[in-house]
């Protein structure tokens, strides 16, 4: 699998960033969601899978840019 950059609300390029893959899905990159309430309201969460939080503006903003 091949990752493009998005964009990232990050002023050092870091995390929270966005990217497409070349099979047509989106990688996120943040910070591991570690709060033991907030994991607890997550559902059906398969092995292997981790939550992570990124800014809700980072998401609007790469969608405007991908959806035009």
């Amino acid at each position: 699998m091949r990752l493009r950059f998005l964009g990232s609300t990050s002023e050092a390029g870091a995390c929270p960033s966005l990217y497409e893959t070349d099979r047509g899905t989106i990688v996120v990159q943040g910070m591991q969601v570690v709060d033991p309430d907030a994991l607890a309201d997550l559902r059906d969460v398969l092995d292997g899978e981790t939550a992570v939080e990124v800014p809700r503006e980072l998401l609007v903003d790469i969608a405007r840019k991908v959806l035009g």
